[in-house]
């Protein structure tokens, strides 16, 4: 099935006498629509995700067990992770801010590898942060994918089809947050975000200052994630 341009088809349903003025209005204000679901939806999913994983964190002691090093990439995810809702909310959406968002996408998903790599060895990892997991995984996917689709004509332009790509990262201009929404969307971000990683960060320097690896526990403590031998296969042996 072969698909109209976003943009023809937008013109196409302005123009076309039978369609109903509600769907109108609902083509008009995508752009504001995904602004409210990013602020009002994705954000505070995101948050409180975080959040919840913190706290699983510190009920499996972190700070004696997995040590600074995990607290470390702790920080590094949600950073990365944050890169996509913040350029999305306050910066002019182009090429630049596109590659960005995948570039941090992809870093997030290496880190999130290198996260559970290690720390699954040295703490338990329960089903429920496993969960916690998966959707701290998927917000950064939804924030850059939502982007991509509503801004496709950067998307166009950072694959090199509408011209010379801006790479420049600039606040928006057009339809900018008030500031009363940008301190808050901050406050956020800072007191559910970066406080709680910051204190376990200072928890584990407390305990062990050090970002060496801490050693492995034996037997595993995540006998969850582990695989046991086939019988069939030790028998045969």
């Amino acid at each position: 099935m072969k698909l109209r341009s976003p943009h023809l088809a937008a013109l196409r349903a302005l123009a076309d006498l039978t369609i109903r003025p509600r769907d109108v209005r609902r083509t008009l204000g995508v752009e504001t629509a995904t602004r409210r679901w990013l602020i009002g939806g994705v954000l505070p999913l995101w948050l409180g995700a975080g959040l919840a994983d913190w706290h699983r964190h510190k009920r499996t002691r972190i700070e004696i067990t997995a040590g600074t090093r995990e607290s470390m990439i702790h920080s590094l995810m949600m950073t990365e992770a944050g890169v996509p809702l913040a350029l999305g909310l306050f910066c002019e959406v182009n090429p630049g801010v596109l590659a960005t968002c995948g570039g941090a996408l992809a870093v997030h998903g290496a880190t999130a590898y290198w996260d559970v790599s290690y720390a699954e060895e040295r703490r338990r990892v329960t089903p429920l942060e496993q969960h916690i997991h998966s959707l701290l995984e998927v917000v950064p996917l939804m924030a850059t994918g939502f982007l991509t689709v509503l801004y496709w004509d950067q998307a166009r332009g950072l694959a090199g089809r509408d011209g010379r790509p801006d790479f420049r990262i600039r606040l928006k201009r057009r339809n900018p947050l008030s500031p009363r929404t940008r301190i808050a969307l901050l406050t956020a971000m800072g007191v559910f975000g970066a406080l709680p990683y910051a204190e376990e960060m200072l928890r584990c320097l407390l305990a062990r200052p050090t970002l060496k690896a801490q050693p492995t526990a034996d037997p595993a403590p995540t006998a969850t994630l582990s695989i046991p031998a086939d019988p069939q296969h030790v028998t045969a042996e």
